[in-house]
């Protein structure tokens, strides 16, 4: 059994164009080759044709989406953690906000905060981004969704204000004076 299923695995391999012939050798085994063997009656095996499937090219949405077929990329894009009806206190100017994104994000894309309008911190596929040093006062954020250097979709903007500590608060601890040296004599 085993040297059937061999000579048919050979015979499979053999390019389409080649004739297969059948016969049963000494022992009873069927065996199939590529030759017709000397002083055997051997048949002609007539092989169906081989199943081909021609390549395809990508489909459009496979790759990336373009800017107005990524509009509906994601149904759901949004900030969240950002308070609206009171200042947010932050006295270094350093908090985080979270972004609510769906479907997930897809591979390849990234997030990046829009401070003010304008690009804030390093672009990642993280749905918890850092604003660093944002002056006391109002503000926008917004977060984009990238393809490389490509905008594919923009949040709503949200508006709110950072409260920080006052420089003149009493709270703030005094910086300490360095001891400027004296002149030699």
């Amino acid at each position: 059994m085993r040297l059937l299923t061999a000579c048919l695995l050979c015979a499979l391999a053999l390019p389409a164009a080649a004739q297969i012939y059948k016969y049963t050798d000494a022992n009873g085994n069927t065996v199939f080759t590529n030759q017709p063997p000397e002083g055997q009656a051997a048949q002609s095996v007539e092989l169906p044709p081989t199943n081909a499937v021609p390549a395809q090219k990508p489909s459009i949405a496979a790759e990336a989406p373009t800017p107005a077929a990524a509009q509906d990329a994601y149904q759901v894009l949004q900030l969240t953690d950002i308070p609206t009806e009171e200042a947010l206190r932050a006295n270094n100017g350093t908090f985080t906000v979270g972004v609510e994104i769906e479907p997930r994000l897809i591979p390849g894309h990234r997030l990046r905060l829009l401070l003010d309008g304008k690009p804030h911190g390093q672009p990642s596929n993280v749905t918890r981004l850092q604003v660093t040093n944002a002056d006391r006062g109002e503000h926008s954020l917004a977060v984009e969704v990238l393809s490389g250097d490509q905008v594919i979709q923009q949040s709503p903007t949200l508006t709110f204000t950072v409260q920080r500590i006052s420089i003149n608060s009493p709270a703030r601890p005094k910086p300490t004076p360095t001891p400027t040296p004296k002149p030699a004599p």
